[in-house]
């Protein structure tokens, strides 16, 4: 089978399974359609993806795993509508921004509660039986997705739009922003496993790592090189408002070298991510080759 095509079914998968639970627990408020629309507004589903097939090679339940994906979509989706109050954008994934669709104050509401339903769902026993284990995903997910993690590369990210930043700056930033939830997507199946081997778990972190870092880059290229009508949304955007990307120190080869750098890196020698018939392992190519 064809890895897009593949890829499609898995994404069709996971947002037929995220409908039917906004469906079992949708509200008669304004606030719920504006978090609705927030998470059901498209969106390439690629962190649910990470987290399903490391999931099934670990021989987790589905539907353990699957409240674990929408989580972590939920918690990605909330950052995506503060980020477009705070950059004021228009369009998202073709379609009008949430803020822009409802208001900002409903936007900055339906942002909130999107993560703090992330965390309902990790508390639930219909998530994982033992309740560690589920304090352990909460623990973690809170770590990477607050000011140690994507909150905090989200204040550099508008802090470098007032002073230049270095690539060093602009690496770190990435890190934060985007790499630590991708680290959530190949921790989060093992701390589900009870796996605690610190060698396997250190294989995840960098693979997370340096899969969020490429996504990233790649990002920043697709603002530079892409178009409207290709990504949904406004390009060129970061020039025009001077923050950091990191096309101010890479050209487009250089871009394609450092990713290529990084998926090598994950994937060798690893337990789980080495194996080239894997999805875990054409993924992280995949999305360099989305831009290159």
């Amino acid at each position: 089978m064809k890895l897009q095509l593949y890829i499609d079914q898995r994404t069709k998968e996971f947002n037929s399974y995220a409908q039917t639970y906004l469906k079992k627990n949708k509200h008669p408020s304004l606030l719920w359609k504006a978090m609705n629309y927030g998470i059901s507004n498209g969106g390439k589903r690629i962190r649910p993806l990470v987290i399903i097939e490391f999931s099934k090679i670990l021989k987790l339940k589905k539907n353990n795993y699957m409240r674990i994906a929408l989580a972590t979509e939920l918690v990605h989706s909330y950052s995506l509508i503060h980020d477009d109050i705070m950059d004021d954008d228009n369009i998202r994934r073709g379609k009008p921004t949430t803020h822009k669709k409802f208001d900002q104050e409903t936007a900055i509401l339906a942002g909130n509660s999107l993560l703090t339903l992330a965390f309902e769902i990790l508390a639930d026993k219909k998530t994982h039986p033992n309740h560690i284990i589920r304090s352990n995903l909460i623990l973690q997910l809170a770590l990477l997705s607050g000011h140690k993690g994507l909150a905090g590369g989200q204040s550099l990210d508008l802090l470098y739009e007032k002073k230049n930043a270095t690539l060093k700056n602009i690496i770190n930033m990435h890190e934060l922003k985007t790499a630590k939830l991708f680290e959530f997507c190949v921790c989060a199946p093992l701390i589900m496993s009870d796996i605690i081997d610190k060698k396997i778990l250190k294989q995840a972190q960098k693979y997370g790592r340096n899969f969020g870092l490429i996504f990233q880059a790649t990002d920043d290229l697709i603002d530079v090189m892409g178009s409207k009508a290709l990504t949904g949304k406004e390009t060129q955007k970061d020039f025009k408002k001077n923050k950091g990307n990191i096309f101010k120190y890479k050209t487009q080869e250089d871009i394609n070298s450092y990713c290529i750098d990084l998926a090598t890196k994950a994937t060798l020698n690893t337990a789980y991510f080495s194996c080239k018939d894997s999805l875990l392992y054409k993924l992280i190519f995949y999305i360099i080759n989305r831009v290159t």
